[in-house]
């Protein structure tokens, strides 16, 4: 194993208020999951407030992903060279600014700028939150149940972004989806203050300027271009298609020059002394099988989250509040089965079984989403997909993130988060861009093809052809999520070594392998 990646030689003692340091630490990144999501259930009534266009709505949603995916590396390297307590607290500080700046926002084009302040921030604060569990928890069978917590907290975080966002709408307004942040953030602030010391960077080196600017640099032009290929999709009239969407100079450029630009960051890492994010970290077999597991896992989830609220509000006529509550099932099983994974059945398996049946599972969950219609039901359409969704969550998030930052040294801790946070971000990215996209080409094809059967229809009757053709979309783009998750399957069962984790050894700098045969 590359020297790079030894444990460190010093021993570590286990911190005496880990347990409470990973509650506030699990808050921070709940904080930063939920917002994500929690504006898309008061959508409407930040539309009718505001009074912005349709195709500009996605705009909330896309600021913060740009800013937060662009800048997570960066986040990352800040914290191992300042220490992760200031990261954290910077971070922090700096979000719930912004979060009572987007709630008191009098424009779209201001709350477009505090979605995207939210974004930096969180980029700061999410990898420095992974971190200090990753180098909290140092022994074995701690670290599985606090990485199961962990993993719940970010498989979940968007199913109860949904359900405050359902309830802070309905109860109060919706301002007080950005306005909750700052308890969040004033809470976590002080958890951290009390109970985690000041502790010096440990990463050597300095911030490299051009290594920053390629990488930021690459993942804003390939969020900006999926996110550009949605916009098109969304503002398209007439017969939408794939290519609609994606055969535009604008979004091809900036996917193909974000991919040049991440290149040319990964090949600037491999010929400078002290790296942002060491090869080591990435192209080993069972950190690398596990980025690839959230990216595929991330993309293809987003189909849950967004057309599943969609069809429990305009189809079996939810209220956001309800709309919400029918998530919670989903988001117990996934607890449920993270914190097993963890705990039982990665220390005895290992990553390759479990992973690739997480994925499995998330097919058929997938699968059953396709069989939605519009009279059909909660209770039969609706829950045994989520059942099924929740166990595949809880299997590939809990897993992928604990292999992904194990055995990290602690200067490199920081890169390996944002290296996790930056592929769940992507993922979702390229999932609400391609499967946005699907739905509305299929829908409006159904559309089109019903109304040229019934050309007299009322426009009653046309208005049920929509609602039948929108959901006959959103059950095209549950078939895809099915394939993201399918490709997972295979790509982590070929990827993935065999093999249990080994507990690491402090006291001497050990080179044996990270998985030894199961």
């Amino acid at each position: 194993m590359d020297a790079v990646l030894s444990p460190p030689e010093a021993r570590q003692e286990l911190h005496p208020h880990r347990w409470l340091i990973l509650g506030f630490v699990g808050l921070a990144q709940l904080m930063v999951i939920l917002d994500a999501t929690i504006v898309n259930v008061a959508m409407p009534s930040i539309q009718r407030s505001l009074g912005f266009s349709n195709v500009d709505r996605q705009w909330l949603i896309t600021a913060y992903s740009l800013a937060f995916g662009s800048l997570l590396l960066l986040g990352g390297r800040l914290s191992d060279l300042i220490g992760r307590k200031t990261t954290l607290q910077v971070g922090l500080v700096g979000f719930a600014f912004a979060s009572a700046l987007g709630g008191a926002s009098q424009s779209f084009e201001m709350l477009v700028i505090a979605r995207a302040i939210q974004g930096a921030f969180g980029a700061v604060l999410a990898p420095a939150a992974l971190a200090m569990v990753t180098t909290t928890f140092t022994d074995t069978k701690e670290r599985g149940k606090a990485f199961g917590i962990y993993g719940s907290i970010a498989g979940a975080g968007a199913a109860i972004g949904l359900l405050l966002g359902g309830i802070l709408t309905q109860y109060l307004n919706w301002r007080w989806t950005l306005y909750v942040n700052l308890i969040f953030a004033a809470v976590t602030f002080v958890g951290v203050q009390v109970l985690i010391k000041r502790e010096r960077g440990v990463a050597r080196g300095g911030l490299d300027l051009l290594s920053t600017a390629l990488v930021s640099g690459g993942l804003f032009a390939i969020v900006y271009g999926l996110s550009h290929a949605a916009t098109v999709a969304t503002g398209a009239t007439g017969n939408v298609t794939l290519a609609t969407a994606f055969n535009n100079a604008t979004t091809i450029g900036c996917v193909v020059g974000g991919i040049l630009l991440v290149g040319l960051f990964a090949y600037r890492q491999t010929r400078i002394a002290k790296p942002m994010l060491p090869m080591p970290v990435v192209t080993d077999r069972a950190r690398g099988g596990s980025f690839l597991s959230i990216l595929l896992a991330a993309a293809a989830m987003f189909s849950v989250f967004l057309f599943l609220t969609f069809y429990l509000q305009t189809v079996l006529g939810y209220s956001p509040v309800k709309a919400g509550l029918a998530f919670l099932p989903m988001v117990v099983v996934l607890s449920a089965t993270a914190a097993t994974a963890s705990t039982k059945l990665l220390p005895r398996l290992g990553p390759r079984p479990l992973t690739p049946t997480g994925m499995a599972l998330g097919v058929l969950g997938m699968i059953w989403f396709t069989h939605l219609k519009v009279g059909g039901s909660y209770a039969t359409e609706v829950l045994p997909g989520l059942l099924i969704s929740g166990m595949a969550m809880g299997l590939v998030f809990a897993t992928s993130m604990n292999t992904a930052t194990y055995r990290v040294p602690p200067e490199y801790a920081g890169a390996a988060s944002a290296t996790v946070n930056v592929t769940q971000q992507v993922g979702g990215s390229i999932g609400t861009a391609l499967l946005s996209t699907v739905s509305l080409a299929a829908a409006a094809s159904a559309l089109m093809t019903s109304l040229a059967r019934n050309p007299h229809a009322t426009p009653q009757a046309a208005l049920a052809l929509q609602l039948h053709a929108e959901v006959h979309g959103w059950t095209v783009a549950f078939w895809w999520a099915a394939g993201l998750f399918a490709i997972g399957a295979v790509a982590s069962a070929l990827i993935l070594p065999s093999g249990r984790p080994v507990p690491v050894q402090f006291g001497a700098v050990s080179a044996a392998p990270e998985l030894v045969p199961a």
